[in-house]
């Protein structure tokens, strides 16, 4: 084991040390690059549910694409939470806390895929219905579910593990394992639902088989002494207070995924219920819309991975003043990123449809409802990376709060009011103007976060360090 005073020229500690840019690209690039293909093989496996199965089968993957995130949510609530406190430990040089972390996050992994997985995989069809599946769309959202809900294990070992890669100084090798699974993914789902007829369940199964591929190799990389942090036999595993910080940090994403997916319940029901229009492909038009911001969103959820240890190290180090030149930084590519989303689906909403379906009255609803839910979408990627922001430096609470902002506070009190005097128009405003209050929130919320930072000074020691910004 290495000894807490003992670490390595080349190592995580350059956290501390190296230019703020250089370590964004450093740290956000690969994770970038990793939400993109992500992102892009989403899409894809999208496209060929859409042109080889048919435009239901387009709303059936939207019922299921928020079960999806939120059995996945069980996850990221060790895998961010771990993430984050490995950070913080490396900054402090407490390697052996460090170590500590990726057993207890190894062993959470699997107990909650067997729990929550298996439990979802039980009452699986009463779940979809109130997720607003109907008996048009039910038959192909549990296919689809019924294959992810069994990868479940690998897939929770292979999340959890790869964000600890990245946290603990391997981001290329953090970005090379989602890669893998997009390659292996990209290449199996035309083969499973185009040769083999296996219509969405291949979709599916070409899912698991990418993120196995993946597992094998982040596996490889945690049982290797070679890693700078590793899992550790004589270390501990299941110890509570690592497990109480992970759940306390991770609890942020894990209730953003959990609101999103309330929120998407009362997002289906009032499409379903919107008179002036076919609720099936109201839905099925929401999933494409929603596809194309997570898009954007994971590409803002990239560079916040990138951000993540290098705020947690710098705030285990009490050097403020890097924190803050991260953040800015970071606010500065989110809302970039964002403002091409908005530009890209307010100017040519129908090229992006198109991509999903053949469909006329599909692309027709698609096209009204990307130009009012994309309105104030620019504002987002400022909100996303100040939620992160908090998160990544160990305030879960505010994060939290923040979260559900957006996805909870403000928009279904919106989807309450607008919708029965605006039909499906309303449905797609209540989510624009949710996205903007939230940022005002966000925005006033750092503002005094910010304050309490020039009451603090860095160690004597550490402050030759801040200066090399």
């Amino acid at each position: 084991m290495t000894d807490k005073a003992t670490i390595p020229d080349k190592s995580p500690m350059t956290l501390g040390t190296a230019k703020i840019s250089s370590l964004l690209i450093q740290y956000s690039g690969p994770a970038i690059i990793a939400a993109v293909a992500t992102s892009l093989y989403n899409i894809v496996d999208s496209i060929f549910i859409g042109r080889g199965v048919g435009a239901m089968a387009i709303a059936g993957l939207a019922i299921a694409f928020p079960l999806m995130n939120l059995v996945i949510g069980f996850c990221t609530l060790v895998a961010v939470g771990g993430a984050a406190i490995s950070s913080i430990f490396l900054g402090q040089k407490d390697i052996p806390r460090a170590t500590d972390v990726v057993n207890n996050v190894m062993t959470l992994c699997l107990i909650h895929s067997v729990v929550f997985g298996g439990l979802t995989l039980i009452f699986l069809d009463p779940i979809l219905y109130a997720f607003g599946a109907t008996p048009e769309t039910i038959g192909y959202a549990r296919s689809f579910m019924r294959v992810i809900l069994a990868g479940t294990p690998i897939s929770y070992v292979f999340i959890g593990l790869n964000n600890l890669m990245r946290a603990t100084g391997y981001p290329k090798k953090a970005m090379i394992s989602a890669l893998l699974s997009v390659f292996v993914n990209i290449i199996l789902a035309p083969l499973f639902i185009f040769v083999f007829d296996w219509g969405i369940a291949g979709a599916a199964w070409a899912t698991i088989c990418g993120q196995t591929a993946a597992f094998a190799w982040v596996l490889h990389h945690f049982l290797s002494r070679k890693s700078f942090v590793h899992l550790e036999k004589s270390r501990k595993w299941l110890f509570l207070p690592i497990i109480k910080r992970i759940y306390a940090i991770g609890l942020s994403p894990f209730l953003m995924n959990l609101c999103a997916c309330i929120v998407v319940m009362f997002l289906n029901k009032a499409l379903l219920g919107c008179p002036d229009i076919d609720g099936n492909l109201a839905v099925g038009a929401y999933g494409i819309i929603n596809r194309t911001t997570m898009f954007f969103v994971m590409i803002i959820f990239g560079v916040t991975q990138g951000m993540q240890p290098i705020l947690g190290f710098n705030m285990g180090a009490r050097l403020y003043g890097r924190v803050k030149k991260t953040l800015i930084t970071g606010i500065w590519i989110g809302v970039s990123i964002s403002t091409c989303g908005w530009l890209l689906c307010e100017l040519f909403p129908d090229a992006v449809s198109e991509l999903f379906t053949t469909d006329r009255n599909l692309i027709d609803i698609a096209r009204t409802g990307s130009r009012i839910y994309f309105i104030f979408y620019p504002v987002v990627g400022a909100q996303v990376v100040i939620q992160n922001y908090f998160q990544s430096i160990g305030r879960p609470a505010v994060s939290i709060f923040l979260s559900l902002t957006r996805q909870l506070i403000f928009l279904l009190p919106l989807l309450w009011i607008l919708p029965p005097a605006y039909g499906v128009d309303g449905v797609w405003a209540s989510m624009a103007g949710s996205d903007m209050l939230a940022f005002l929130t966000a925005i006033v919320t750092l503002y005094i976060s910010i304050r309490k930072f020039k009451n603090h000074k860095p160690d004597a020691v550490l402050a030759t360090d801040n200066t090399r910004q």
